[in-house]
């Protein structure tokens, strides 16, 4: 393992900036796609807006979706990360791993910190192997758990005293 003054420096300031970990679902069915995002951003406005940077080769981005479920994730949740980020093994597919409702944007987890029903707009532009996806956030659902954030390439649960 090569040492910190050996790594990429824009690579390990990128790291120690907080990000959500969320999963974006769309379709439904045998045609369920997912997709781990943490370059997440929301704009409010009317309307309201999501930003995010997918994956161009992901299976969430290759079926094409109109509309998705931004799923921000839990502390209980740590292995649906992985799963759908194809880094932790899922047999029978991640979305055997967790319980799902099927809602007019796609997939959403149950018992997740929350999740927005967002349906893409605009033109997605290529940032490098990575897509920059916009689209109108038309659905708000709060949890009652506290969200899961990466930092420093590791999973994280807020400390009680910044939860709430």
């Amino acid at each position: 393992m090569p040492s910190d003054d050996q790594k990429d420096p824009l690579r390990r300031l990128r790291g120690r900036l907080a990000a959500p970990v969320t999963v974006w679902t769309s379709g439904s069915g045998a045609a369920r796609a997912g997709l781990t995002v943490s370059s997440v951003l929301i704009a409010d406005g009317e309307p309201a807006r999501l930003i995010g940077l997918i994956d161009a080769d992901s299976a969430l981005w290759e079926s094409g979706p109109d509309t998705v479920v931004v799923n921000v994730l839990a502390g209980q949740h740590r292995f649906l990360a992985d799963a759908f980020a194809g880094t932790a093994p899922a047999p029978g597919g991640p979305f055997t791993l967790a319980e799902w409702t099927e809602t007019s944007w796609g997939p959403a987890l149950t018992g997740a910190a929350g999740w927005l029903g967002v349906r893409l707009d605009g033109e997605p532009r290529d940032v490098g192997w990575r897509v920059l996806a916009e689209g109108v956030i038309e659905h708000v659902e709060l949890g009652t758990v506290d969200p899961l954030v990466h930092l420093r390439g590791r999973y994280l649960d807020l400390p009680e005293d910044l939860s709430g």
